[in-house]
């Protein structure tokens, strides 16, 4: 379903140029206003989701304010140290404009759920409830830029381009960091033993990850996180090890022919068996047996 940002507002003294200048990404809306103002201009706004405004442009000798209630006491913004404020879901936000002529800015409204999913991970929502008002960033203006231009590209680029800009903003204002990985538990000492020999008594065969979790008693994926924080190698490269150790005890027994090896340590074929014991080894296997027999 496309993102749909709701908004309320009454506002006076501003006459659009031109039209709203709106792109669509996964879950955000941008949308680039040029407006002229009135000598007095002003009003409020109040949004279902949370939102940036950034002011891009402004010309005239006046001054301009953005505050969340009426009753606050007015503050004048500064042009260049000022430009970027975001507004939580449903709260107010109020501006006066005194002797400005001129307004270009940007209107980023996003769905706090489809960037958390996109990001796999919830949002905190802390954060999201926590209004940041007139601060600026070089970084930030320079990314605000480039989404601009990209709403007001009679032929956009690809839908990657505009949506990276606008979800690497998101994540810079909303002071976003990547989550530490979890650490997976390992298996019992029981467990690990009870797979690694049932692994190494049948490792000729192919062994499906499901017989070995019910060994253990764990749903399959739990017992291949598990089995590899245990051991540092998944379920199956752990056979192919032991496969491996197999074939080494035959190649020191005798002649036996590489074709032979291959078959009974359950690879496809010679080829496939020297490729895996080179791979694991660093070695082919006649040039292991040679430097174990020398």
């Amino acid at each position: 379903m496309t993102f749909q940002p709701r908004m309320q507002n009454r506002i006076g003294g501003f006459s659009v140029i031109g039209g709203v200048h709106r792109r669509r990404w996964n879950g955000i809306v941008a949308d680039v206003w040029n407006v002229n103002c009135a000598a007095r201009a002003g009003g409020y706004y109040v949004a279902d989701d949370p939102r940036l405004f950034i002011l891009l442009d402004q010309r005239g000798s006046g001054t301009s304010s953005v505050r969340l209630s009426p009753r606050l006491q007015s503050r004048q913004q500064e042009l260049e140290h000022e430009r970027i404020s975001y507004i939580p879901a449903g709260m107010e936000l109020w501006a006066d404009l005194d002797g400005i002529d001129f307004v270009r800015h940007l209107d980023i409204h996003f769905d706090a759920e489809v960037i958390g999913q996109r990001l796999m991970e919830d949002l905190d929502q802390t954060r999201l409830d926590s209004p940041r008002l007139h601060f600026s960033d070089p970084r930030l203006m320079a990314l605000a830029e480039l989404i601009a231009a990209e709403c007001e590209n009679p032929e956009p680029l690809h839908d990657l381009y505009g949506d990276g800009l606008t979800l690497s903003l998101l994540i810079n204002v909303l002071q976003l960091r990547g989550s530490q990985p979890r650490r997976r538990s390992e298996l019992a000492s029981w467990q690990l033993r009870r797979a690694v020999g049932y692994i190494e008594e049948n490792c000729l065969r192919n062994i499906r990850l499901e017989e070995l979790a019910s060994l253990t008693g764990l749903s399959q994926s739990h017992f291949s996180h598990a089995f590899k924080a245990s051991t540092g190698l998944p379920p199956h490269q752990w056979q192919t090890k032991a496969r491996l150790e197999r074939a080494k005890q035959l190649l020191l027994k005798g002649d036996t022919p590489l074709t032979n090896i291959a078959v009974e340590t359950g690879f496809a074929d010679q080829a496939h068996f020297t490729r895996v014991f080179r791979k694991n080894v660093g070695i082919t296997p006649a040039n292991w047996k040679r430097s174990q027999i020398a």
